[in-house]
């Protein structure tokens, strides 16, 4: 089945069509920055937009709509969102989406959703025990699954190490891309971080995520963690795959793989 994926990221809002039957992206992704303000209504009115496009692409008029978004969701009302306004704390993100859309809007943790496609169809297909994906952008995102079922919300971007906190203050993709940092240096500090998560979680398999995946040869070699640990099958994509998979098996939301 054609399903929409969206990610809601704190500089981009992306989406694509996807095969949720493979995973496979259908068509030329559409990115439109973040707004700048955050707000609920300036982030609907962009995920609108972006629905708008891919319906108009796609010819499917009750098209299935999934959308991953920066921060934590219970029973659809969002408790955590660092990267957004405030406003969003206590909104209920299922219902803001879907009345942007014009129709229902499945809506999950987008480092949830890009660990939903690397379970399913990626770089942790038919592995088995605890799988860590941690997508590494505007901040750290995490998504934990357990023999394949996904146990929503684990921000381990807001872990505390070495008196600093959040973590992703200092280790996330942005703070590279600022420019005060060699990728061995900013490896350097990635490195602790997850040391410091295989520690906590002792992960079976730990997939890397998120903006910084696209240059994983830049820094990949200079990581050594007592855990393996692979780039996302999807890259970057990874949350938009996951989100659609999310819009027409929502079992994933009760921790079930997709």
């Amino acid at each position: 089945m054609t399903a929409l994926g969206i990610d809601i990221g704190g500089s981009g809002i992306k989406g694509n069509l996807v095969d949720t039957a493979t995973g496979e992206l259908l068509s030329k992704g559409l990115r439109i920055p973040t707004p700048r303000s955050g707000s609920t209504e300036a982030v609907g009115a962009v995920v609108a937009e972006i629905a708008e496009h891919f319906r108009r692409e796609s010819g499917y008029e009750t098209l299935p709509v999934g959308c991953g978004f920066p921060g934590v969701i219970r029973s659809g009302v969002v408790s955590a969102a660092t990267h957004l306004d405030k406003a969003w704390l206590g909104a209920n993100v299922v219902t803001i989406l879907s009345e942007a859309v014009g129709r229902r809007v499945t809506v999950l943790n987008d480092a949830d959703a890009a660990g939903v496609a690397e379970i399913a169809f990626g770089s942790a297909k038919n592995r088995r025990g605890t799988i860590l994906m941690i997508t590494l952008g505007t901040g750290i995102g995490s998504g934990t699954f357990r023999d394949g079922r996904l146990i929503p919300n684990f921000e381990l971007g807001m872990l505390e190490l070495g008196g600093h906190h959040p973590i992703e203050d200092r280790v996330a993709y942005r703070v590279f891309k600022q420019g005060e940092l060699s990728w061995k240096k900013w490896a350097k500090r990635l490195n602790r971080y997850l040391r410091h998560v295989n520690a906590l979680f002792a992960p079976d398999l730990i997939v890397l995520g998120g903006g910084a995946v696209n240059k994983w040869s830049r820094f990949g070699h200079h990581l050594d963690v007592p855990a393996e640990l692979v780039p996302a099958h999807f890259g970057n994509h990874a949350g938009i795959v996951g989100a659609a998979s999310a819009a027409v098996n929502p079992d994933v939301l009760m921790g079930e793989s997709a």
